[in-house]
């Protein structure tokens, strides 16, 4: 069994702060899809390693649409990444999430037109994604988060839009009658090209305001909805690292059979193996080097 190695992908504020109090090394990594958003941050916590990527890069220069997630994955697969445990910022969809709140996800509806959804752009994979989270780290995030004086809610449906732009609030409220739960812009395709690669992934959603279905306060102006948003992504940001802190020492002993994850592609290569050109193998080898031969 491969040593456990916990890739940990922060977002606005979460990565930051992950890397901060990591105190980490960096080290560069190429990939066939670029440069992840930064030099990815080798660091232990509790004992236990982790390489640290904030998603959106050095003083958040990436939009949603532009993170390199391709070769952010493709980074932590070429390290020996076993376990993603992700974080994000979104909006709330439903009254009983409020802001300050923790969302350890279940589901997600993809909405993004975004390229780059898959590693193979040159032969036929369809891994499953029913479940797109591991329902081994998920079951482990819920543990720990019943311990926390923060509300856990130990399931929800995530819906990824494009953005940058964020709802209209007729898409809002399409979004609640889908029943979705929150809303955001960067678990796609992130959660799928970790399947791709064999990872086990989950994420802890951070609920900063609730979208733009729920009308606000009469009177209140733009700068105090702001503020109460930022003071919210830093209230959620402190909570979502100590759930992932308290998380991180025991991946080793949460990992075991039942999710899958690790075998993703062992029945999902639909091209006849001996037609997948060399050099693809060698350029994925990370992915493809444990079912086909050069």
């Amino acid at each position: 069994m491969a040593e456990t190695l916990v890739g940990l992908i922060g977002g606005t504020g979460l990565g930051e702060a992950l890397a901060e109090e990591a105190g980490a090394e960096t080290v560069e990594v190429e990939t066939p899809f670029g440069p992840p958003s930064e030099p990815i941050r080798m660091t232990e916590i509790a004992g236990q390693r982790v390489a640290v990527v904030a998603r959106h890069g050095q003083g958040h220069g990436l939009s949603p649409s532009r993170v390199p997630y391709r070769a952010n994955v493709f980074a932590m697969k070429t390290l020996g990444v076993t376990h993603i445990l992700a974080s994000t910022a979104c909006g709330s969809l439903r009254d009983t999430i409020t802001p300050r709140d923790l969302v350890v996800c279940d589901q997600v509806i993809d909405r993004t037109v975004r390229p780059g959804k898959t590693f193979f752009d040159d032969l036929a994979v369809h891994v499953p994604f029913a479940d797109p989270f591991c329902p081994n780290l998920r079951g482990l995030l819920i543990e720990c988060g019943m311990e926390m004086e923060t509300t856990v809610h130990t399931r929800g449906t995530y819906v990824c839009m494009e953005g940058p732009q964020f709802s209209t609030r007729a898409e809002s409220l399409l979004h609640r009658q889908w029943g979705a739960d929150l809303v955001g812009m960067t678990c796609m395709p992130e959660a799928k090209l970790a399947r791709e690669a064999e990872i086990c992934y989950a994420l802890v959603a951070v609920p900063t305001d609730y979208d733009c279905w729920k009308p606000h306060e009469p009177g209140e102006s733009p700068d105090a909805i702001l503020e109460s948003i930022l003071a919210n992504l830093q209230t959620g940001t402190d909570a979502a690292n100590a759930l992932i802190n308290a998380a991180v020492p025991r991946v080793a002993e949460a990992a075991g059979p039942g999710c899958g994850c690790g075998s993703a592609l062992k029945r999902a290569i639909w091209t006849e193996k001996a037609n997948i050109p060399a050099e693809t193998v060698e350029r994925l080898k990370p992915l493809l080097g444990k079912y086909v031969s050069g």
